[in-house]
């Protein structure tokens, strides 16, 4: 198992891209969250297996019908246990 962390930059926020993003991590089977930044970027922590991951950060980097992604800082952490689902911090 891998955790990322994602920091997206571009129009993604009030595109609907946090539940988005969790219809599309939940049905990879990741857990994490995801929660809007006051710098206008989304920031999402994602684990799971390899592949999903990388399936996941590919569809990141277009997000949801109306966003625009310009920018994707990525980073590769040790799995949080503690996380069992994938959720939206508000």
């Amino acid at each position: 198992m891998k955790q990322a962390m994602l920091k997206i930059s571009g129009r993604v926020q009030g595109v609907f891209f946090r539940a988005e993003t969790q219809e599309k991590a939940l049905s990879l089977g990741l857990t994490g969250w995801v929660r809007n930044n006051d710098d206008a970027t989304v920031e999402v922590c994602a684990q799971g297996d390899e592949a999903s991951l990388a399936r996941f950060i590919k569809w990141c980097e277009k997000g949801p019908t109306g966003a625009r992604v310009d920018k994707i800082e990525k980073t590769w952490q040790e799995p949080t246990p503690s996380l069992t689902d994938f959720k939206i911090i508000y």
